[in-house]
């Protein structure tokens, strides 16, 4: 019987797996299209991290509602690397926190939906983009539910160009202080900055280490791989820990897109012309894949 719920088990894993593939495919496509029609937007960053907001927001990690998004109780989520908003706010759409003919406007005049996240969004806590105050937030969130005696969990995602600033360990130094337990740092860790590659410039390795060091839990995990985010942020809701968690998420930045991968000059760029015809094609070809 042991047997044959593990196999039951793995067959519902693999489904859920499949399910959050399409899921993030059909993302990707919406944010190039959202970018297309603005002429503008971070379309190579809001890629790197799509599996891993699709994780927190699709896999049963983050309690939120989108018919209340003010919910007391809520867990919060800080997109710290605001310029991948596009993402951020696909997935608040999907989730009805506001109508999704609210993306046709991104990026436009008189529109809310900006370059960068602003906090009068439905679902967005925080007005993010100006790199490293991200987790000063989160870590300040979170102090407030222990004080308050609250149960609610705080999310940062991060970028790793981020962790560039002075700021962020400022904030790892106090939230291992504080033992914020119910904190988690991810980290996307795609190697690249706005302008170049951070190993020939300023590297940030070993960054696992480096958390650690701060007195943080620290797991290294890769970043487009459903089955693994899905284990390590299940396994901690699970676990009674006595530090916060950093997650480094080994991610490709301009995942799904060849030309955009691991290309800095992608961090703003919208394709036009024959690529943008290359973009649609590859990721319709992904969609057929996973049928």
């Amino acid at each position: 019987m042991a047997e044959e719920k593990t196999i039951k088990d793995k067959n519902i894993l693999n489904e859920e797996i499949k399910s959050l593939k399409g899921k993030a495919n059909r993302l990707r496509k919406k944010v190039l299209e959202m970018a297309v029609n603005a002429g503008a937007g971070h379309v190579a960053p809001s890629f790197s991290c799509m599996e891993i907001l699709v994780s927190l927001y699709y896999g049963g990690i983050l309690r939120v509602n989108g018919k209340d998004h003010n919910w007391p109780d809520r867990d919060r989520f800080i997109l710290s690397k605001g310029h991948a908003a596009p993402a951020l706010y696909a997935i608040l759409a999907d989730l009805g926190f506001f109508p999704k003919s609210d993306l046709d406007g991104f990026a436009k005049n008189g529109n809310r939906l900006g370059c960068h996240p602003e906090n009068s969004t439905p679902g967005v806590e925080a007005f993010t983009g100006s790199l490293g105050h991200g987790l000063s937030i989160g870590a300040g969130l979170a102090l407030g539910a222990k004080l308050d005696k609250k149960g609610y969990s705080t999310v940062v995602l991060m970028g790793d160009g981020e962790c560039h600033e002075g700021s962020v360990w400022e904030a790892a130094m106090f939230a291992a202080q504080y033992k914020l337990n119910n904190l988690i740092a991810i980290v996307d860790h795609n190697g690249l900055s706005a302008t170049g590659i951070l190993e020939q410039y300023l590297s940030v390795s070993p960054l696992q280490n480096k958390w650690e060091a701060f007195g943080w839990d620290a797991i290294s995990v890769q970043g487009h791989s459903f089955a693994e985010l899905l284990h390590v942020l299940r396994v901690n809701a699970k676990q009674k820990r006595s530090k916060p968690l950093a997650i480094i998420a080994l991610t490709t930045k301009g995942k799904g897109v060849s030309f955009m991968e691991n290309s800095p000059i992608w961090h703003y760029r919208v394709p036009i012309g024959e690529q943008l015809d290359i973009a649609r094609r590859e990721l319709n070809q992904e969609s057929e894949d996973l049928q």
